[in-house]
């Protein structure tokens, strides 16, 4: 496919989605959040408002029946309710932006300076407390974007200790790669065997360039940001497969099955980190093919461009968290897969206007 083409598509699919989706029947959770927000930078991209009424109204849906923040991801609608508010200054959105902001600042450290995942949520007293790879997208970006641009200290100076301990906790000394969850009573990253999870090392891989758009250049946390991202990318990059996708649980090959959400994420991260000169240029055409095999993999779906191949919403299950990823089913459009693709897309326009695809 010629390559404005493969951009051109990516629109097509946004354009699908919000056609396919009421913004008010929307949850109020994270997938959602990541969706709403790659669209607000799609219209950023595009130097349009096309997608903003959209947004706006899951907003204010949700600002008129009640909305919680009570864990990394009820916080994440902050990234949408930000954008939003940079655009109409409603004062309604700002209640929104203080709110998560205020979770941030108050909600209890179960490590060092990192939150419980599950926070204080109902969902919460259901799992250990704990740390979570998400949460490099989830609060990460929000944290480093509002910290910076704000003037808020004290989030800013959250967000640039997260990479460090997401890896200090989360990262496996020797391969290099993210666990899913670190739990704090018990001391020990779960799963506790070598199941490296795709979309998780995706939100990796994907959020870290994200955060350091906004860490200051002189700051020693962002050079060591760099650093993770970097030997991050060079422990997955022999986990792609020919196809140019990564499997769910990519360092068991042929075992699980290919995954489009962490495959877009990845060529997100690879893209902008090659644009940005995180990463140097071994990693454009790996990062290219990602990219390019789930825009092949579209198809239609009720008469509408559709995104297959997508995991459902996933934890490390107790007990058997393998088989747990192993068995989450995939569908089309889930939210969270579409912003994947919707950032790939954008890091993909920044490398051509770079004059880096040639």
């Amino acid at each position: 496919m010629a390559a404005a083409n493969l951009f051109d598509r990516v629109i097509d699919l946004a354009d699908a989605s919000v056609e396919r989706y009421d913004p008010a029947s929307l949850k109020w959770m994270w997938g959602e959040a990541l969706y709403t927000y790659a669209l607000d930078l799609l219209d950023n991209e595009l130097g349009e408002d096309r997608y903003q009424s959209f947004n706006c109204a899951w907003l204010d849906a949700h600002i008129e029946k009640g909305y919680r923040v009570d864990q990394s991801d009820t916080m994440a609608p902050g990234l949408t309710a930000y954008a939003m508010l940079r655009k109409t200054r409603e004062a309604r959105y700002q209640n929104v932006v203080d709110r998560v902001t205020r979770y941030l600042k108050t909600a209890d450290r179960v490590l060092d300076y990192m939150p419980n995942h599950l926070g204080t949520s109902p969902e919460g007293r259901l799992y250990p407390k704990s740390v979570w790879v998400d949460s490099v997208m989830m609060y990460g970006v929000y944290a480093s974007w509002y910290g910076r641009e704000a003037g808020d200290e004290a989030i800013y100076d959250f967000a640039r200790r997260q990479p460090e301990l997401f890896a200090k906790y989360l990262q496996d000394p020797e391969d290099k790669l993210f666990y899913h969850c670190y739990w704090a009573k018990a001391g020990h990253t779960y799963p506790r065997n070598k199941v490296f999870w795709g979309r998780g090392n995706g939100w990796v891989i994907a959020g870290l360039p994200m955060a350091l758009e906004h860490f200051r250049h002189d700051s020693p946390e962002r050079a060591h940001a760099i650093e993770i991202l970097q030997e991050t990318s060079a422990a997955l990059l022999p986990y792609q497969r020919d196809d140019g996708f990564f499997e769910t649980v990519f360092n068991r090959p042929g075992k699980t099955y290919i995954e489009s959400s962490a495959t877009a994420l990845i060529a997100s991260g690879w893209m902008q980190g090659v644009a940005e000169g995180y990463l140097d240029k071994r990693y454009l055409e790996p990062g290219l093919r990602a990219f390019e095999a789930v825009v092949n993999s579209l198809e239609m779906k009720d008469g509408l461009l559709s995104m297959p191949l997508i995991s459902a919403p996933t934890i490390a299950i107790q007990l058997i968290p393998y088989l747990g990823y192993k068995y989450t089913p995939r569908g089309n459009d889930w939210t969270y897969g579409l912003a994947s693709l919707f950032f790939a897309g954008i890091n993909y326009r920044k490398l051509e206007q770079r004059g880096l695809l040639s």
